[in-house]
């Protein structure tokens, strides 16, 4: 008996021993020369973290780079690693705090079963253990079979922003700028920046292939890249979170392209209804799921609740590669002006629609979008209203370049 006890305690210590081997490896590996805006944001003091996010958007590499800066002993581990198919989530927290462990960083927990229970009851028996873990965006982590909201603090990770590309890709350095800087001081601000970089260029290459860390110079294949990760998205996320019909996914996608080839989208709920086969509440709940798996913008008017019924009033997609990756027609050029505003603005504000203009932002300021031959009319006689115009370099007094609101994450 005593040798059966020996070693079983040999077996898990060796199985303990491969998997810190793999952990250190895959963070020694890890690149540091650039660090998502979401690095520095993240309090690592937190008992447990959560960070969500859209597939592709870098939340393994965020991990793993969180994990490289800790003086703590760490362990990284995917929750599709094999391990899992002989063990439990929490008997792994329980080796590795026994093991003197003190950060353990989860990678994709909605492919494990049961993951908020087990996380839950790691947060409430461990005291000393730290649980900072990913998932998809769709995952909804206060709403799970285990209540995390008074444990867990959640981060969202969004795609590159053109601030982001521009370090990433193009290895130029601009600050992050807020809000109010920009309305305040853009004109002075852009002038500045000008000494540095002639915006235009990169904008526009960054609008068809900026949003995604994975662009190696051939659109063609990033393109079919986007599409095989909107795939997995629809195919595997959504089913991991949640349990939908395959038929039902089918439609989703069918869904999707509709609303691709139409932005900006206004939706007529019976009209799509009929088009896509699918009943009004599933019609509603679908694109409620798209925007939470991040593919879409849905935004309501200023005046309107948003509840669970509520169909939005105007639909885009979520970036601007989106639009390029999965529309086969020309896409539209104010389509692709506002869903950049979008893709800024929302991030860190709220956003509406509102009664005149294209935009209002935290009920304050409203916007309205255009090239550089925009009027003021839409929005003459509002307060705190700006126009946005593409393609200038500088603005004056409520005039801004578009190019600008790039710089804010």
């Amino acid at each position: 008996m005593q040798e059966h006890f020996t070693v079983y305690l040999l077996t898990k210590k060796a199985i303990m021993d491969n998997l810190l081997s793999k952990s250190q490896l895959k963070i020694k590996n890890v690149t540091t020369h650039f660090k998502r805006y979401l690095f520095s944001k993240i309090n690592t003091k937190n008992k447990l973290i959560a960070i969500l996010g859209a597939r592709g958007v870098g939340k393994t590499t965020l991990l793993l780079q969180l994990a490289k800066q800790q003086h703590l002993k760490v362990m990284y581990i995917a929750l599709d690693d094999l391990f899992f198919t002989r063990n439990t989530l929490y008997e792994l927290a329980e080796e590795f705090q026994q093991y003197g462990g003190k950060l353990l960083l989860l990678d994709e927990v909605h492919k494990y079963p049961n993951w908020s229970r087990e996380i839950k009851l790691i947060y409430d028996d461990f005291p000393d253990l730290k649980v900072i873990f990913t998932s998809s965006s769709i995952l909804d982590i206060y709403r799970g079979e285990s209540d995390l909201s008074r444990r867990a603090v959640s981060y969202n990770l969004s795609a590159l922003s053109f601030r982001e590309y521009l370090l990433f890709y193009e290895k130029i350095a601009l600050p992050v700028l807020e809000l109010n800087e920009i309305l305040t001081n853009h004109s002075a601000l852009s002038l500045g920046l000008l000494k540095k970089i002639k915006p235009i260029p990169y904008f526009k290459e960054f609008l068809k292939v900026g949003a995604y860390p994975y662009y190696k110079k051939h659109k063609i294949d990033y393109y079919q890249q986007i599409k095989n990760t909107v795939n997995l998205i629809l195919d595997v996320d959504l089913q991991a979170v949640l349990p939908i019909d395959y038929n039902n996914v089918a439609k989703f996608k069918r869904l999707l392209y509709v609303i691709a080839t139409n932005v900006p989208f206004v939706p007529n709920i019976a009209k799509l209804s009929k088009q896509i086969n699918i009943n009004r509440n599933t019609l509603v709940q679908a694109l409620q799921l798209l925007e939470k798996a991040e593919l879409i913008h849905a935004l309501y008017k200023e005046s309107n609740s948003v509840s669970v019924l509520n169909k939005p009033n105007k639909i885009w997609l979520r970036n601007t590669n989106l639009s390029y990756a999965i529309s086969s027609e020309e896409v539209n050029s104010g389509n692709i002006r506002e869903t950049f505003f979008i893709q800024h603005l929302n991030t860190f504000h709220k956003l509406a629609l509102p009664a005149k203009g294209d935009f209002i932002i935290d009920e304050t300021y409203t916007f309205e979008i255009g090239g550089k031959n925009k009027s003021q009319k839409q929005i003459q006689g509002i307060s705190n209203s700006y126009v946005v115009k593409d393609n200038i370099e500088t603005g004056a007094l409520n005039t801004i370049p578009l190019w600008l609101f790039g710089l804010m994450y």
